[in-house]
């Protein structure tokens, strides 16, 4: 430990700080509910269309997310450089800045679209799906993969928002967008309103208009509350100073989470090996186990934006303190949400579906993600502080040698060539987890992180 960090070792977090820090969570936690309420309502109701239905959007999904993660590169280097700048009173860097991250994602997503679409049905069998699976599949990743590019605006879009603490409006937005997506799904999964039963199909059209729809109101939000115009002056003399600030921070940080994904991507492609039970319940758990962990999410975004200003104010002992108050409250509540659901696991899946053995293999995987989750916090706090202060690498780093040893190559050798299945799956996801948590804690302590910020 530094000398810095024992300077550091006991203090408070200022009452400011936590006006500050409640005003951004509270938005973003509301809003981060109601993205995940709408990805359960989607499994809900396509439970109660076949579990088929749902392992085949579920093995989608993790392609879509696996795919979205290019549009964080800009995003979260927009995200942390729109947090430093405001906390520098730097407003022009910033209306320059999210001019360029919105024509790099607007590109990026055009060409994502196009390559989803056009390599939907080899992309899953790559993944392993065949037979019903893959009609299922590909009728849905066709109609969502077009139109990817939505979500690759309107993340850019809501990113910036948040950075300048107007948290409220991607809220609003999402809430919005929720309503319709039960409406849309609602007449097109199952034929209601006069409209066809269009099954899978149905809940495709239905995430793509919802996104459509976000799209366009955050970049009207945008435009009339942030940034007042568009800077037009950016394809005169392209801001390269700005694209590679964006691309410094990004790049390492879109990589820790695309290692992440990919590691995901890999461990469903060993669930699918186990049959479509395994893959079902794999499904209805990380659907659920997603409530475990919202209050974490928020508060460590909540935090890195209130962080990433401070560092815009060289404030260093402040960000320090805020962040060990963070990491608290993120493992507290979370385990806290982890165990809760775990009891109610029986009932829970009861209301997914009416497979037994589904049901069996789901409540005891339940049991296992509280380790999951413990671990979880921790780093979903480390990785959105440290990147708020610069310190990018790091967790890619780490996430790259923990998840792809401790995960991907330990769930191989115990789940599948030992033969103890799903379970020894995800106690090698805890492990990883646990151990990326206890070197995180650490990095933070030490206050290597200093200095590594992006104003001058």
């Amino acid at each position: 430990m530094t000398a810095l960090s024992l300077h550091f070792k006991s203090g408070n977090v200022s009452p400011g700080l936590k006006r500050q820090l409640g005003n951004l969570t509270l938005p973003i936690f509301i809003e981060t509910l109601l993205i995940m309420t709408l990805g359960a309502v989607d499994t809900f109701m396509l439970s109660r269309y076949s579990d088929v239905a749902v392992a085949s959007v579920g093995v989608v999904n993790q392609v879509m997310m696996l795919c979205f993660l290019m549009f964080e590169v800009i995003n979260i280097g927009t995200s942390v450089l729109v947090s430093q700048y405001l906390g520098a009173h730097r407003q022009d860097r910033i209306v320059t800045l999210v001019g360029v991250s919105l024509v790099v994602n607007l590109v990026t997503g055009l060409l994502i679209s196009l390559l989803l679409f056009g390599f939907a049905k080899n992309i899953l069998i790559m993944m392993g799906l065949d037979g019903d699976l893959l009609t299922e599949g590909h009728r849905y990743m066709s109609i969502v993969g077009i139109f990817a590019f939505f979500q690759a605006i309107a993340l850019t879009a809501s990113a910036t928002l948040r950075a300048c603490n107007k948290a409220y409006y991607p809220m609003v937005i999402v809430a919005l967008v929720n309503v319709c997506n039960i409406v849309g799904n609602y007449s097109l999964i199952f034929g209601n309103f006069g409209m066809p039963a269009l099954g899978v199909k149905g809940a495709a059209i239905s995430t793509a208009a919802c996104r459509c729809i976000a799209m366009t109101l955050l970049c009207i939000i945008l435009f009339r509350t942030t940034v007042k115009r568009f800077p037009w002056e950016i394809f005169r003399q392209f801001p390269m100073r700005e694209f590679k600030n964006l691309l410094k921070v990004g790049l390492p940080s879109a990589g820790e989470m695309f290692s992440y994904s990919s590691a995901q991507v890999v461990m469903t492609m060993f669930i699918t090996m186990l049959g479509v039970e395994a893959l079902a319940a794999r499904t209805y758990v990380v659907n659920t186990v997603m409530f475990g962990y919202i209050f974490c999410i928020a508060i460590s975004q909540g935090g890195a934006i209130t962080i990433g200003h401070l560092i815009g104010r060289g404030k260093v002992k402040g960000a320090f303190y805020l962040g060990k108050f963070v990491l608290r409250w993120s493992v507290l509540i979370t385990l806290l949400l982890s165990l809760l659901i775990a009891l109610n696991g029986r009932t829970i899946m009861g209301f997914l579906t009416s497979d037994p053995a589904i049901i069996s293999l789901a409540c005891t995987i339940l049991w296992i993600d509280v380790l999951v989750e413990t671990g979880r916090a921790i780093n979903i706090y480390a990785t959105n502080a440290l990147r708020a202060t610069g310190d990018v690498n790091f967790p890619f780093y780490v996430g790259l040698v923990t998840m792809w040893t401790l995960q991907v190559l330990g769930g191989y050798i115990f789940g599948i060539m030992l033969g103890f299945g799903i379970y020894a799956l995800w106690f090698m996801i805890s492990l990883d987890e646990l151990t990326r948590g206890i070197i995180f804690v650490r990095r933070w302590n030490s206050l290597k992180w200093a200095g590594k910020g992006f104003v001058n």
